[in-house]
């Protein structure tokens, strides 16, 4: 049974999900030639702090939209 994991920083929509659960399920059954039912996708978010790029939380790299980069 194949099983593909995502990290994710939070934020996207339900709809958003869904569909990478679709596409990437989809993807994988064609490349390893597997049934669809036999492939498992899981999802875990993280927040912004908790994600860090270059040394720094994603929250400081990338502040959210509409929030004053200082």
């Amino acid at each position: 049974m194949p099983l593909i994991q995502v990290t994710l920083v939070e934020g996207r929509t339900t709809e958003q999900k869904h569909a990478l659960i679709r596409s990437l399920s989809d993807a994988m059954a064609e490349s390893l030639e597997v049934p669809l039912e036999r492939i498992r996708v899981a999802i875990y978010e993280v927040s912004a702090d908790e994600w860090g790029i270059g040394g720094q939380p994603f929250s400081a790299v990338r502040p959210a939209p509409g929030t004053p980069s200082g």
